[in-house]
């Protein structure tokens, strides 16, 4: 048996340490003059998550097929929370705040929406997937899941993590098995329905779309982010300027190096060498977590496991795109490596099931 769970295990701590590193050069100025700097926070949400990870991985996840619902419903009360007693911060209202730490529901919702379709979609057999599942039963249906989240986060508002889940939804139901001209259907039906839901968009949301579309429209506005992570990502040329080196993030040109934009700093710190690094990590990641579903047999086990590694694929591809200036800004953080805890914990929490199905296959 290939123990795939181990080297994933062992990527994921080490592009955690990549990003504490990354964070502490980012905010190096200021680490003295704070007595709780960014590092040291996320140092401890990611022993956090290795904790939760390990317990998970002792764990026989089998279990979440009788309390995905439960889970499901839980993720929903905590999201409506939000709305009510959500701590705002940066004009949006994502966060609970429990004792001193604040968590991030819709972080949660990702993974309850890949346990609940996992659940759902293995309940039908595969022939009954290919030769007698209508188009309500094995595309509608599912899609009312994610509707009430999906929502709920477009409320805080959280545009990306809304994306997210129904990108998680459009993987399941092609790992699924679903005909292929339900999908048809039902992108074109969205495509018919995509200008009515400008209206829904924020302000904020229309101008990052307009500037993705026209980068020049706004520099000193809108596209200010966009233009100076690309600086920031050019900067670093081919061997990068060095650790604790990069300009851009400590002289606080480029807003969010921390968070969404931390891959623009390491790439400005280490170059076009240090950035082919560190996506072969991501891509070994990946390539193993798609080994671990691979090699599983167990219906569930196994949506399950491409769930969550199309989760962190989307996830990754989405956060440098934006960096690079290919995708708009929808506030993603890169994942195991931007500053932030709901994320950190959840990933791991993610690695722990995905390093499970791998031991008990």
């Amino acid at each position: 048996m290939n123990n795939y769970h181990f080297k994933i295990f062992f990527i994921s701590i080490l592009i955690s340490i990549l990003g504490i590193f990354t964070i502490y050069s980012v905010r190096y100025p200021s680490n003295v003059l704070i007595p709780f700097p960014l590092y040291i926070r996320q140092i401890i949400w990611i022993s956090l998550g290795l904790v939760l990870c390990w317990i998970i991985y002792k764990w026989d996840v089998r279990k979440l097929w009788d309390i995905a619902y439960f889970l499901y419903i839980i993720t929903l009360v905590l999201l409506i929370l939000v709305d009510i007693l959500g701590y705002v911060r940066l004009g949006a209202q994502r966060w609970l705040r429990i004792l001193w730490l604040n968590f991030q529901p819709s972080e949660l919702a990702k993974l309850s929406i890949i346990v609940i379709l996992a659940r759902y979609f293995s309940h039908i057999s595969v022939k009954e997937i290919r030769r007698e599942a209508n188009f309500i039963k094995s595309i509608f249906i599912p899609f009312l899941l994610i509707i009430v989240p999906m929502f709920l986060i477009l409320q805080q508002p959280d545009l990306g993590t809304a994306l997210m889940l129904f990108f998680i939804y459009v993987s399941l139901v092609y790992f699924a098995g679903i005909k292929r001209r339900y999908l048809l259907i039902f992108f074109l039906f969205l495509i018919c329905l995509s200008p009515l839901l400008w209206v829904f968009l924020k302000d904020y949301q229309k101008e990052r779309l307009l500037v993705f579309i026209n980068p020049d429209k706004d520099p000193l506005g809108a596209g200010y982010t966009v233009t100076q992570s690309k600086i920031t990502v050019g900067s670093g040329r081919l061997f990068g300027k060095g650790w604790l080196g990069g300009t851009q993030g400590q002289l606080r040109f480029l807003p969010e190096a921390h968070t969404d934009f931390i891959f623009a700093s390491f790439s400005e710190e280490w170059g076009f060498l240090g950035s082919i690094f560190l996506i072969g990590l991501y891509y070994l990641f990946i390539f193993y977590g798609l080994k671990i579903a691979e090699h599983t047999e167990e219906r569930f086990k196994q949506l399950l496991a491409l769930g969550i590694v199309s989760m962190f694929f989307i996830q990754i591809f989405i956060n440098i795109s934006m960096t690079l200036g290919i995708a708009p800004v929808v506030g993603l953080p890169l994942v195991f490596f931007s500053y932030g805890g709901s994320s950190v914990v959840i990933s791991f929490l993610s690695v722990g099931i995905l390093m499970s199905i791998n031991k008990r296959r």
